[in-house]
């Protein structure tokens, strides 16, 4: 199991480092000089030379490019443009923000879209399995940020329930997070649902009803651990969904996280923030991927088996 792990994690390197030179790349074709955007549109251009050569800016683009990964190898990912702060400090600052709308909307997610998955594909075809196909179907094609605007009209604006700004809060982070979670849940329901109806028709639940197995046996003992795998795959893919998409719901709901800094480091064409920024976002997927496989050794016995085999 250490060797797997091992090895997954040395496969996020060079996805990381494609990562970096993509976003040095757009950054440094996109219009616009960092140096005259720091200075201000009245500093003289001399002004503005003498701190694109302090800068390095005036360097050919693969040797600044070079140098930043040697750099961000020692853990030195710059500074930034904007602020004059460490980009490291900056993200650390941020990120709780972030991670919190992002963990209470997977919590959410989870809490509703699993139980109502389960109950849709148990009662096939009825009332309720067609409220939440359509439910789903509705929170699936709702935008992010439309349905954070109507929540703001809805709690803030007309019934003064939530504040419609700020992370101070659980309060603050409660619309933000719904917001985020909808389309998540709609998929985590409709995941659900398929494996479990996949599931249920399977000859051994067959057998478990014919030797007169109570169908809350069958079904919490036999059927949910074994359609669990695929949802569990979905739920990891949508946390670096989910810290993706609090880029736009933190600029919505006025909330000072990465996604606000990412945004205003593309802004201001801070390049250093933008890719550091991206990068740990990167890298908070890339890990909650592989602890979402390494989950899969405790849930299926088969998986867990193979690794045993390999090991002698």
């Amino acid at each position: 199991m250490l060797k797997y792990i091992g090895k997954r994690l040395i496969l996020m390197l060079p996805v990381i480092l494609g990562i970096s030179f993509i976003l040095f790349t757009i950054m440094d074709l996109t219009p616009g000089d960092p140096a005259r955007m720091i200075l201000g549109e009245y500093a003289s251009q001399e002004e503005v030379d003498a701190l694109r050569e302090e800068m390095g800016l005036n360097e050919n683009f693969f040797v600044r490019y070079g140098k930043y990964v040697a750099d961000a190898v020692t853990g030195d990912f710059g500074t930034s443009y904007r602020s004059s702060t460490p980009v490291v400090e900056e993200i650390a600052a941020r990120f709780p923000a972030t991670l919190q709308i992002a963990l209470l909307a997977m919590f959410l997610a989870v809490l509703i879209g699993i139980p109502v998955g389960i109950i849709s594909a148990v009662k096939q075809y009825s009332f309720a399995d067609i409220l939440s196909t359509v439910i789903a179907l509705a929170f699936t094609s709702i935008p992010a940020f439309w349905l954070g605007l109507l929540l703001i009209l809805l709690f803030s604006v007309r019934l003064h329930l939530l504040p419609a700004v700020g992370s101070d809060t659980w309060k603050h982070m409660l619309m933000p997070a719904v917001s985020l979670a909808a389309a998540q849940m709609a998929t985590i329901i409709r995941m659900t649902r398929s494996t479990m109806l996949e599931v249920i028709r399977q000859d051994y639940i067959r057998t478990a009803k014919a030797k007169g197995a109570p169908q809350r046996r069958i079904i919490f003992h036999h059927a949910i651990k074994n359609a669990l795998l695929p949802v569990i795959t979905t739920v990891g893919l949508s946390m670096g969904n989910l810290l993706g998409g609090a880029l736009i719901i933190e600029n919505v709901f006025g909330i000072s996280g990465l996604g606000t800094l990412m945004v205003n480091s593309v802004k201001s064409k801070d390049t250093p923030m933008l890719i550091g920024s991206v990068m740990f976002a990167a890298v908070i997927a890339g890990l909650v991927n592989l602890i979402v496989d390494v989950l899969y050794t405790y849930i299926d016995p088969r998986i867990k088996a193979q690794f045993v085999k390999k090991k002698k």
